[in-house]
């Protein structure tokens, strides 16, 4: 896509939601101009919010991670998979008692939620479990935990997924996700999960909310853009709630698959606007 292209995309946006893994960093190190482009926006007075998969950390650490690169972030500008979980079983099962499979560090996000171990969850009466939460738990994915959660959910317990990616990228190359997980309970229990995170519609009104009171103003969804690297996840799951849809070919998507990308936008079902990197999205905002 030519730059005029782009800026024709772009026209009217007043706030960007940012993918964090293939727009900002990739294999956890700064993607080159991202650190400017997000100093850009603040400089530049538009508001962003960043939404990510990412799961392993609480927003208050991985505000911290960005900062160390060089990338300062509030933590309220950040959505992760876990938080939106978090903040949807806190409405949805209050004060009933919750399985959670996820890194240390993110549990936090269910702070004052009754949390129960496998052990504790296993010996309770059938139904006392509310729902059974599914995130990047690491080895504690573990085979014990997954016949755990099966009995839980046959049970009547909730399935809730904070994202179903099947894999993502690290620096041993295409690592298994949580999605893997998931969709193995979902096979096993003949229940559909919900998802928390991309491409759930929550993550994103969750982002367009915090843009608008950043704004102070109740702008309509298309006066924001999704800049993403996963034309799914990312670029096809922001347009269906309004959203318009930028790919950067930063991540997982690459040069390689723009032919791909171009025929998808003959059809009408590609993304609004297509850019290297991030930086040149910045450049071309209004």
């Amino acid at each position: 896509m030519t730059t005029e292209g782009l800026r024709a995309a772009l026209r009217g946006v007043r706030g960007l939601v940012l993918d964090a893994d293939g727009v900002l960093v990739l294999r956890a190190k700064a993607l080159p101009g991202s650190v400017e482009a997000v100093r850009s926006l603040d400089e530049r007075g538009i508001p962003f919010r960043v939404v990510t998969n990412f799961s392993q950390l609480h927003r208050d650490t991985l505000a911290g991670w960005f900062e160390k690169g060089g990338m300062p972030l509030a933590p309220d500008r950040i959505v992760t998979a876990a938080s939106a979980t978090a903040a949807y079983a806190a409405k949805a099962h209050a004060n009933r008692p919750l399985f959670v499979i996820t890194a240390t560090d993110a549990r936090r996000e269910f702070d004052g939620q009754q949390l129960v171990s496998a052990d504790d969850a296993d010996a309770l009466p059938p139904g006392t479990v509310a729902a059974v939460v599914i995130g990047d738990g690491g080895d504690d994915l573990s085979y014990r935990n997954m016949d755990v959660a099966f009995r839980l959910i046959q049970g009547g317990a909730e399935l809730l997924a904070m994202h179903r990616n099947p894999w993502w990228l690290t620096e041993r190359g295409m690592t298994l996700d949580a999605g893997a997980y998931v969709v193995g309970l979902e096979y096993a229990s003949g229940r559909q999960a919900r998802t928390l995170g991309k491409p759930s519609p929550d993550v994103f009104r969750q982002a367009v909310d915090g843009l608008r009171a950043d704004l102070g103003r109740r702008l309509p969804r298309s006066a924001f853009a999704m800049v993403g690297d996963d034309p799914r996840a990312d670029v096809a799951a922001a347009q269906k709630v309004g959203l318009r849809g930028i790919l950067v070919l930063s991540g997982k998507t690459s040069a390689a698959d723009v032919a791909d990308v171009a025929a998808a936008r003959r059809r009408g079902r590609g993304p609004d606007g297509v850019a290297p990197t991030l930086a040149e999205v910045v450049a071309a905002l209004d």
